[in-house]
């Protein structure tokens, strides 16, 4: 394999450039995404008429024999990583796992004004857990809360907003990553 690698190139990861999350059906995943989020589907890499199967991609992707790739959907959410949606169908395919159970517990979006985004979650399909709260401990201060809402599929995200950043980015040894401001149009 030959790649074109800088001369300062690390091996270290710059950061998240995507999370990969199986849907059962793209397309209200994509709508719930765009409404909840103003998320924007940027393009996506296998359709129903391209859908990728057999030994090869079940090896690659470390699925069960027999699963389906039949889309994939790559997503932006303002600013920081995307969301690369798969719609994939194949044997003993199973719901959501639980926040407790081993692997992804959740992923979480920044969001200034966490009320409408919790309205704009429950509008699109989506239920929330609690209220937004206050957040705990270290990263508690005026401002700072958070609250978990299910997916219409099944999986958590954390909506959170963070103004008051000085207790935690006191002991930590780098500042937490704050994702710029959006700018509305």
């Amino acid at each position: 394999m030959t790649t074109n690698v800088p001369d300062d190139h690390s091996g270290l990861p710059r950061g998240i450039d995507h999370v990969g999350v199986t849907v059962p059906e793209i397309e209200e995943a994509v709508h719930f995404l765009e409404q909840a989020f103003d998320a924007v589907p940027l393009y996506r890499n296998v359709t129903p008429d391209h859908a990728q199967k057999g030994p090869k991609t079940e090896k690659t992707l470390g699925l069960v024999p027999g699963t389906v790739v039949r889309e994939m959907c790559m997503m932006a959410l303002g600013h920081g990583p995307g969301i690369e949606l798969f719609e994939m169908h194949g044997p003993d395919q199973r719901p959501a796992l639980r926040p407790c159970d081993f692997g992804l517990q959740h992923f979480a979006v920044y969001i200034d004004d966490i009320e409408t985004g919790c309205r704009r979650f429950v509008e699109a399909g989506g239920v929330l857990l609690t209220e937004p709260q206050e957040q705990p401990f270290l990263e508690d201060g005026p401002g700072n809360l958070f609250c978990y809402g299910r997916t219409p599929w099944g999986m958590i995200i954390e909506l959170l907003a963070t103004p008051s950043r000085e207790r935690f980015d006191a002991v930590s040894p780098e500042k937490r990553y704050e994702p710029p401001r959006r700018e509305i149009s």
